[in-house]
């Protein structure tokens, strides 16, 4: 069996415990609708938010929603300048590592809020239009 990375991020409303939790959930969730996710088969879960995020750990999230037997870690983004236009505030990213026989191209990443931007800047990567 393989493993496949799946992407997402979203972001919180403000640094407070329960935007952080309520921002992870949904976005867990919508990771979860949108690739058919077996949480039983989930390999590990690297969640980070950017340095304005410090209230609480997104991973608590994650253990809410019943994912007691999955290693997770909590990190920060690097602190890029708010002027630079990839720099997204409040933002909680995930990378889970999911076990699957499906190929790489069929897993969906999903990107919400504010943190919809980074998914126009990896668009635009792909198309070659990145200043």
């Amino acid at each position: 069996m393989a493993v496949r990375g799946i992407r997402g991020a979203t972001t919180a409303d403000a640094n407070r415990p329960d935007d952080i939790i309520t921002a992870t959930k949904e976005l867990l969730q919508a990771i979860i609708e949108a690739n058919q996710l077996d949480p039983a088969e989930v390999a590990f879960a690297y969640f980070t938010t950017t340095p304005d995020l410090n209230a609480e750990f997104p991973a608590v999230a994650a253990r809410q929603l019943g994912w007691f037997d999955v290693p997770l870690l909590c990190g920060h983004e690097m602190n890029v300048p708010a002027s630079n236009p990839r720099s997204v505030p409040r933002c909680i990213r995930v990378l889970i590592l999911y076990n699957t026989e499906r190929p790489a191209k069929d897993m969906k990443f999903i990107y919400l809020k504010g943190a919809a931007a980074i998914k126009e800047d990896l668009e635009r990567m792909r198309s070659g239009m990145l200043p």
